[in-house]
């Protein structure tokens, strides 16, 4: 409980003190809109690595030379809040992240997410989504790159084990023409969600895929896009399962 304790204080303090940075981010913004975005994305991933050393996670990180240059769609298992703190704080460039319009609740964090162009998706509402994927696609061909999670939830079940793939999630690099970046995330539920509130020292893995360009595919590799994306992550847990702790 410490650790939770130490953690949540932090959160809290950096929301609050983080207020008036939002109002001059607000005013670089009219000025610089370029130097804004780089600071907000440097000052929240100095933030969660700070989060991640609190909690005690160590990281194993495969595969980072794989990132492409340019934008692109990260797709990932999602197991874990820290999943989003794992991903988010080695991201090279600006990444919008797709997250549950529940999300929206939370007056300061949301004014972060939207500072750092993170979407909101409606998961009861179609129309509503769909509205969210096409922001996305516009997102990426402005150079921003998107990273979602295609089980639409966190996976509540046993370690190793996925959700069906939503495959709305891969329009984005369809309609966009930007590379997708499977993405593996091992043994992160085994911080926090396994034995909540509390929150344990853990190792985990984090390992990027060869990027997938769509256009280099068969007509029927396209169509499939969301399975073999899903086997690729699927057999890179098991891969990895012994290298997590």
């Amino acid at each position: 409980m410490i650790r939770f304790c130490f953690v949540a204080l932090f959160l809290i303090a950096y929301l609050v003190l983080g207020i008036p940075v939002l109002g001059l981010l607000w005013l670089l913004k009219k000025i610089n809109p370029k130097a804004a975005d780089y600071i907000s994305l440097r000052m929240v991933q100095y933030a969660f690595r700070f989060f991640l050393f609190l909690s005690g996670v160590s990281v194993t990180v495969i595969g980072e030379d794989r990132i492409p240059e340019e934008a692109a769609l990260f797709v990932g298992n999602h197991r874990s809040y820290f999943d989003i703190l794992l991903t988010y704080s080695r991201c090279r460039r600006l990444t919008g992240f797709v997250a549950k319009k529940e999300m929206l609740r939370y007056p300061l964090l949301r004014t972060w997410m939207k500072r750092l162009y993170c979407l909101f998706l409606d998961r009861d509402n179609p129309r509503e989504g769909l509205k969210t994927i096409l922001t996305a696609i516009e997102q990426v061909k402005q150079g921003i790159s998107i990273f979602i999670f295609p089980e639409g939830t966190r996976n509540r079940q046993e370690e190793g084990s996925l959700l069906p793939f939503h495959s709305g999630s891969f329009k984005i690099a369809e309609k966009s023409g930007c590379p997708i970046v499977p993405v593996t995330l091992n043994h992160t539920a085994a911080i926090f969600e396994q034995q909540f509130p509390k929150i344990r020292p853990t190792s985990v893995v984090l390992e990027y895929g060869d990027p997938i360009y769509l256009d280099r595919l068969t007509p029927e590799e396209r169509k499939n896009i969301s399975t073999s994306c899903q086997a690729l992550i699927q057999e890179t847990l098991i891969k990895n399962g012994s290298l997590a702790k």
